[in-house]
């Protein structure tokens, strides 16, 4: 069946052809020129227009179809004109323009999930361009890397940013995956991965934390060696000092024993202080929950100055205060935290190990509340560094490994951040914040 188009069509050509003819009766040569020429023009018209909407109208169209396509302008549709080729087509762009809009819509849905998704994971990812320089990260990532906004490193290589996180970073090939531990006693699992993007590989880095499992690890593991070992120690030692006594006091009725007995003393006295070395490493084990109480920080540093110089005193080493001028009120266990600080500034002297050195106190409130013991010592290298705040690691020659390992649960216990390294400036830092 014909269109009504093409129908009115037809029936203006057959009614100009009809005038034509009637014209063509009753005129004379130039009449005839005249009517011809008016044919010609009408005829001219008619085919114009069906040019028009069999032609030029489906190509305009197309055309809006593809600058449709160019802005990506998915929700607009093409409108039929009423031809069955041309209207084929613009029904199977209308589908592909409904598909593409179905996609785009599909993909922000899943790209909105996988956002929140990485906003809220505990795992930290930082995005990288194709030249390795930080694009993005999550707030997990951010808080391991220790900062107080992302926009600080964007646009930045990991190798260009001075933190111990982000040197490990910077030394993992692509495609490798690493357990570190820093020198504030974390451990991460750092994996440095890529995904096709453009058809290109597009670099990322996982920050996966370990700290909790390995500590809880370690100290399910000391805690059965120290109980093992002081329970048999103990034993055996009560027993030996009582077998002593016992044949020190039959000794002291027979002549002639007097040096026998005082090595016998020595024996007893080398038990008493094999005892007592196990018994610490029990204290370890034993530490009480911190009996939480609000307290300014600068005032428990004042109130422990005494003691603090006391320990700096015979190796006359100077102890300077850089206190901040507000207060800093923090939620702490005071005897736990005065007992942690005594210890750092112990270590900090045997450190300088040497007349003239100086320890700096002080406290901050930027970016946030902190403390920090600097000294001049000695200083600490990067694999000694990876082996801080283990259990029974110790750079003395006579140490127990137990100092640094109490430092440690106690400020776990308080909820703090802490890291001990040696800057380029040559000053060994040792830091603690309360985020």
């Amino acid at each position: 069946m014909l269109s009504f188009k093409r129908m009115f069509i037809l029936l203006a050509m057959l009614l100009i052809v009809v005038a034509i003819l009637l014209g063509l009766l009753s005129i004379d040569e130039r009449g005839l020129l005249f009517y011809v020429a008016e044919a010609t023009v009408a005829i001219t018209l008619v085919g114009l227009y069906y040019f028009y909407q069999k032609v030029v109208k489906p190509v305009y169209m197309l055309t809006d179809g593809l600058d449709l396509l160019r802005e990506q302008d998915f929700s607009s549709r093409l409108k039929r004109v009423g031809q069955r080729e041309t209207d084929q087509i613009i029904d199977t762009f209308n589908r592909m323009l409904e598909q593409l809009k179905n996609e785009r819509l599909r993909v922000r849905e899943q790209n909105h999930f996988l956002d929140l998704l990485i906003s809220v994971s505990p795992m930290g990812v930082v995005l990288q361009d194709f030249d390795g320089h930080i694009t993005d990260m999550n707030p997990a990532a951010q808080r391991f890397m220790g900062l107080a906004s992302a926009e600080e490193i964007k646009g930045k290589q990991f190798k260009e940013i001075e933190t111990p996180l982000s040197a490990e970073i910077a030394a993992i090939p692509r495609g490798d995956t690493r357990t570190v531990r820093l020198s504030d006693s974390m451990v991460y699992r750092l994996s440095h991965l890529s995904f096709v993007d453009r058809g290109f590989p597009h670099p990322f880095i996982l920050i996966e934390s370990l700290t909790n499992e390995v500590m809880k690890a370690e100290k399910k593991a000391y805690e059965k060696v120290i109980r093992m070992i002081a329970h048999e120690v103990n034993n055996s030692v009560a027993g030996i000092t009582s077998t002593l006594d016992t044949v020190s006091q039959a000794l002291a009725e027979m002549d002639d024993t007097t040096e026998l007995r005082e090595v016998m003393a020595v024996c007893v006295e080398r038990c008493y202080s094999m005892s007592n070395f196990i018994t610490r490493f029990a204290d370890v084990v034993k530490i009480p929950e911190p009996q939480l109480q609000e307290v300014d920080l600068n005032t428990l540093v004042q109130n422990n100055l005494r003691i603090l110089e006391g320990l700096c005193l015979p190796q006359d080493i100077r102890l300077g205060l850089q206190l901040s001028p507000t207060p800093l009120p923090v939620k702490i266990d005071t005897p736990l935290f005065a007992q942690v600080l005594q210890n750092i500034i112990k270590n900090a002297v045997e450190s300088i190990g040497h007349d003239g050195g100086k320890i700096t106190l002080t406290t901050t409130s930027s970016p946030y509340t902190a403390i920090e013991i600097a000294d001049n010592g000695r200083g600490i290298n990067r694999e000694t560094e990876q082996k801080l705040f283990t259990p029974f690691f110790s750079t003395k020659p006579d140490g127990q490994g137990i100092g640094l390992i109490f430092i440690r649960e106690v400020l776990l216990k308080h909820g703090c951040t802490f890291s001990l390294r040696t800057w380029p400036d040559g000053l060994t830092r040792f830091r603690i914040e309360w985020k």
